[in-house]
């Protein structure tokens, strides 16, 4: 039986974990500026392209959807807004090349769909497909084994509903599925084990709020959302006593909508998100016994267990910002900011993006421009098609 180290496994792992980073700052002990080295606590977890915006829309707002209104990409930001879509049917999918400056058989695809139950209600059904390309696995001497595709994907359900004339509730179900290794064999230091899929099964639960409002003789919108997400059971590639946290997430975000006249209307909004999985210390007793706590142990301990106290908590937030433009509900223009903390992975980038919605039909297209001219993702494109369906009218009856 061949055998090939457990980085081999690993480095897949961080292939998949380049969801916009110039760079993971991880360190080793020993290494790098004196003191430094223990301030570079990036979190990671398994999986980690869940956390990435999958529609051009939000990408172009640097990533930002907790808040803003809904449409058919509402289930991956925020399942409360089903209970708020307009529309009785809404489409969409969503398609990037990945990594596309460094491999070209890399891609990310969305797809969602939604369907009105009532006046107060919504269900949704969406999936994520993540191709990670072809790697070529070898043993611990670099000799080939074989060629493998390692892919991840979900499958979500999700439902949304109006409480009142402006608040909401939903909850999502997803199925998550990482195949990063196949069913190779790999040696660590408890021996040798076969490498398998990973599964987990995990919910979210999200609030919005929207009210119109006019002053001044202008109407304009205030909405918040609240969102947690990926809220589930660890992950294993190789033993059940070895697991992963996958990134569960908790984001708010507000946005507002201001109709400048009644043909151009702008948003502007803001999302804070934070990972509830347990922080880093850089102490590989310290950090085992982290990675091995429960899932509701490791989310309430994330507000807290930072080695810096408060301050590296709020370092943990990373801030998306994003101001949209509309044009008599046919045109869009957009432009947003995403921030993290240097020592907590240090990604940060433009974006920009367009939309076009004609009748039942949008496109919308998003542009990534990172500060570090070396990110692997710089010219990242997304693409989202997304189509519209109105409830049929009733005609009244001939008398």
């Amino acid at each position: 039986m061949h055998k090939i180290k457990l980085l081999a496994a690993g480095l897949l792992v961080s292939v998949a974990s380049l969801n916009g980073v110039s760079s993971f700052a991880q360190s080793t002990p020993g290494t790098g500026t004196a003191g430094q080295e223990d301030r570079l606590r990036a979190i990671t977890t398994a999986v980690p392209i869940l956390t990435v915006s999958p529609d051009a829309r939000s990408a172009a707002l640097g990533d930002a959807g907790v808040a803003i209104s809904p449409d058919a990409n509402t289930p991956h930001w925020n399942p409360a807004k089903l209970g708020f879509v307009q529309d009785n049917i809404g489409l969409s999918f969503s398609y990037s090349p990945w990594l596309r400056n460094i491999v070209n058989d890399m891609y990310l695809a969305y797809g969602s769909g939604y369907k009105k139950l009532d006046e107060f209600s919504a269900f949704s059904v969406s999936f994520l497909y993540f191709n990670l390309g072809s790697i070529q696995l070898t043993d611990d001497r670099g000799n080939p084994l074989q060629d493998f595709r390692p892919k991840e994907y979900t499958v979500d359900l999700a439902y949304g509903r109006k409480l009142s004339e402006n608040l909401s509730l939903g909850l999502g179900a997803r199925f998550i599925h990482s195949n990063l290794a196949g069913g190779i064999s790999v040696s660590g230091t408890g021996g040798t084990s076969e490498a398998k899929a990973g599964n987990s099964v995990a919910a979210d639960l999200g609030i919005y709020y929207t009210k119109d409002m006019t002053l001044s003789g202008k109407n304009f919108n205030m909405a918040f959302g609240g969102n947690i997400s990926n809220l589930g059971a660890k992950i294993s590639y190789t033993t059940p006593d070895q697991k992963d946290f996958i990134p569960t997430n908790l984001r708010l975000g507000t946005a507002l909508t201001l109709e400048l006249d009644p043909y151009n209307k702008v948003t502007w909004t803001l999302d804070g998100n934070k990972l509830l999985v347990p922080s880093p210390t850089g102490d590989p007793d310290k950090d085992f016994e982290r990675r091995n706590k429960g899932v509701l142990a490791g989310v309430f301990s994330s507000f807290s267990d930072a080695p810096d106290g408060f301050s590296e908590e709020i370092s943990e937030i990373n801030l998306s910002t994003g101001i949209e433009y509309w044009y008599d509900n046919l045109f869009a223009a957009r432009a947003g900011y995403f921030y993290e903390d240097p020592n907590k992975g240090n990604r940060q980038y433009f974006s920009m993006g367009l939309g076009l919605k004609y009748q039942k039909i949008g496109i919308d297209a998003a542009y990534l421009i990172p500060n570090n001219q070396n990110n692997p993702l710089a010219q990242t494109l997304r693409f989202t098609l997304s189509l519209n369906l109105a409830a049929e009218e009733t005609a009244a009856p001939v008398e």
